[in-house]
């Protein structure tokens, strides 16, 4: 807050004090006249006046203060300042009139006055108050005229405390409310009327010439989003909404809230509900290690991690940028964690056991990975080394250094795999799962599917390829995914961690997959521009290791229902140890020697479901 904010903050304060103590004068003065019917007040009160006024003015002026009535803005001026007034003045009276009894034992003071007075000043400071506010209002609605025209849908308590921030504002000006609850129609909302329901959108729209509709309803599920959305797109005109009430957190309503529909809105489904105690009580008061903690994945699990109160949080990520950023922000965001950041690779065993020995964790997330299917089917060797070969670095260690958890992210990819990255994923899930077996380590393996707007996904790619005027790349009309956000994702991680016992894999029940083409043909859409129109969608044709559709699970694995309703349980596929142990150590040859054949057969050879895919 910079000096010019404080010194207008404080001048305010002092203007209203000075202001609350004239009427304590006027209010005794006219409490005085009234005594006497408004006609001139004897000579012979004038004493008595100006000993009540030196008595009441500091009187009240204390009690003023101390009931913090200087704290607030007059133009925000409502109900529970009103209830603070009426205390205040209240209090201030009775003590007014205690001192009086002592001091001059109501000589020459009308009794009455003791009664008047206190309802004057009560009065003058409410609708001065009041005044101010509704005068301060019809100046912004006089300055907003030139403001965007809107509508909001939704009259509840979101609608109402968005409009009331909206009449403040320059850049708005609200005409409308629509909803669909027929008891609040024709009514007013702070001078704004409900003139219909949400079918009378595009009439209203037309009508009234709006240039603006807003969503008020921070309670809205996806299928009122994308209704709402639909709508707005048919009749051409902006939309933006107010965020889930999950995503405002406890912040206020307000037009600083109001944010463009994305495609997390439309595609992302309803939040999962987790166990936060059962969550809390394996990370409360933990040290706890997240390995490429700062990707997409990765942070968003330390930031979930951070609200749980670990003893500790320890990132570790290769990217110094990446660990730079999230560093950052969680010092900001959580001042009081104690937090470790540490820059090394999860293929450095030196590094990885230093960081064991160090800091001692007790669960780990082991997030670090690479997942571009396309790069890593280039960089084969690469892709092995890293997913492979750095998941067994971290787990040895784990097991190495008696860590209680071990919780591992993998995909859908890993489930009959047809490329590279899908199938060192799968040897990861199935050296974790088989390690488990022969320590005290709980092996945990997360399986789920694309996030939206992770680094690497399709989502970030479409944005980029519609900002620059096109076209999109969709690789086959009939290509699809399964989707989640990444909260929710993280959410699941969390989860499975607290329910896991050892060798599972856990795996969320992600509804029904989305149309790569429909996703495309929303992204156009929601930038503004029409699927027919400047923006081009074109088929490319599937990538290398590309399937049509994704799988949650193997068939030999099977789906076994859990204590939470969306998270399913997989069965474990146990090899001979030694048998892995081998085909380890030749396809660690493989990968050093860069030999892609004899690497590709070692993949084959652990898992047997891997067919690449060829076009």
């Amino acid at each position: 807050m910079n000096k010019k904010t404080i010194r207008y903050i404080l001048i305010n304060r002092w203007a209203a004090f000075i202001h609350d103590l004239v009427w304590v004068v006027l209010a005794i003065v006219l409490a005085y006249w009234f005594r006497y019917n408004l006609e001139v007040i004897p000579q012979v009160d004038y004493n008595s006046l100006i000993s009540l006024l030196l008595i009441s003015v500091p009187v009240h002026g204390v009690v003023f203060w101390l009931f913090y009535l200087y704290r607030g803005f007059w133009r925000f001026a409502s109900i529970p300042d009103l209830i603070r007034i009426l205390k205040s003045v209240s209090l201030g009276a009775v003590i007014v009139t205690a001192v009086c009894a002592l001091v001059t034992r109501f000589d020459g003071v009308p009794r009455s006055v003791f009664l008047l007075y206190p309802l004057l000043l009560a009065g003058g400071m409410s609708l001065s108050r009041i005044a101010y506010r509704w005068l301060t209002r019809q100046k912004f609605r006089v300055s907003a005229r030139d403001g965007k025209r809107t509508l909001i849908v939704g009259a509840g308590s979101g609608g109402e405390l968005l409009v009331r921030d909206l009449l403040q504002r320059v850049e708005y000006q609200p005409i409308a409310f629509v909803d669909d609850d027929t008891t609040k129609l024709n009514r007013d909302i702070h001078g704004i009327k409900v003139m219909g329901k949400k079918a009378d959108l595009g009439e209203l729209v037309r009508s009234l010439s709006i240039e603006l509709v807003l969503l008020a309803i921070p309670s809205a599920d996806k299928k009122t989003v994308h209704c709402f959305v639909n709508q707005c797109n048919q009749i051409n005109v902006p939309c933006q909404i107010l965020p889930s009430v999950f995503e405002m957190a406890g912040r206020g309503v307000d037009a600083d809230s109001l944010r463009k529909v994305t495609v997390e809105d439309l595609l992302g489904r309803e939040p999962v509900l987790l166990n936060t105690k059962a969550i809390s009580s394996y990370l409360k008061g933990k040290v706890v290690l997240v390995t490429g903690g700062g990707g997409s994945i990765g942070s968003e699990l330390c930031r979930q991690l951070a609200n749980q109160e670990p003893r500790v949080l320890i990132v570790y990520d290769n990217g110094e940028f990446n660990l730079y950023s999230i560093d950052y922000e969680l010092r900001e965001k959580f001042p009081e964690l104690n937090l470790e950041s540490v820059l090394g690779d999860v293929k450095d065993i030196d590094r990885v056991n230093w960081v064991f020995k160090t800091f001692s964790p007790e669960v780990v997330f082991h997030a670090a990975a690479y997942k571009h299917v396309p790069m890593v089917e280039m960089n084969p060797a690469e892709g092995v080394n890293n997913n492979i070969f750095g998941t067994k670095v971290v787990a040895d260690a784990a097991v190495d250094h008696f860590v209680d958890r071990f919780v591992m992210v993998s995909t859908d990819k890993a489930v009959n795999p047809a490329n590279i990255m899908g199938t060192t994923k799968r040897v990861a899930e199935i050296y974790c799962q088989n390690l488990a077996a022969l320590s005290k380590t709980k092996f945990i393996t997360t399986r789920f599917g694309n996030v939206l707007g992770s680094a690497g996904s399709v989502v970030p790619l479409f944005q980029k390829q519609i900002e620059s005027g096109g076209p999109v790349t969709v690789t086959h009309k009939d290509i699809t995914r399964y989707f989640m956000t990444i909260p929710e994702s993280v959410g699941l991680i969390l989860q499975a961690g607290s329910m896991g016992k050892g060798g599972e894999i856990f795996v969320l029940d992600m509804g029904k997959p989305v149309l790569i083409r429909n996703l495309a043909e929303q992204m156009i859409r929601l930038s503004g521009v029409s699927s027919g129109g400047a923006v081009e969608i074109v088929y490319t044709g599937l990538r290398p290791g590309e399937k049509l559709y994704e799988e949650i699970l193997h068939e030999s694995e099977g789906l076994e229902p859990t204590d939470h309703p969306k998270l399913l349980l997989a069965r474990s596929r146990e090899v001979d140890w030694d048998w892995l142990s081998a085909e380890f150590k030749s396809l660690q040859i493989a990968t050093r020697s860069r030999d892609i054949k004899l690497l590709k057969s070692h993949l084959q050879n652990i898992v047997p479901e891997f067919k690449e895919f060829r076009e």
